[in-house]
């Protein structure tokens, strides 16, 4: 992200990078705001190259052989699916049953 802000947490993605996680939650309004950025993210992460992968990523990549192009293929959850399309699920998801996300 920080490569996305040139530095600055929060300037282009406040929802995402200034919202608290722990123990919080992300309004309806705000994951509006979330999917926006999200896609956003997805989009931009396209023409950037991979992470090198280490440790519990290395070992998912290699169980689902999983082989990342650019820098969004680079972050999976521990089932090999994509972090991202993840979470744009989730704001979506939100929006549609009118719910905040959860954190805990």
């Amino acid at each position: 992200m920080r490569n996305l802000e040139r530095g600055q947490a929060g300037s282009r993605f406040p929802t995402l990078i200034l919202n608290s996680d722990c123990d919080g939650q992300c309004s309806v309004k705000a994951a509006a705001a979330l999917e926006t950025e999200l896609q956003t993210i997805t989009k931009e992460f396209l023409n950037l190259p991979p992470i090198p992968l280490d440790g519990w990523k290395n070992e998912i990549a290699n169980t689902f052989g999983l082989d990342p192009k650019n820098l969004g293929d680079s972050f999976f959850d521990v089932d090999g699916e994509p972090l991202l399309e993840r979470l744009l699920g989730l704001a979506r998801l939100a929006q549609k049953r009118r719910l905040p996300i959860l954190f805990q």
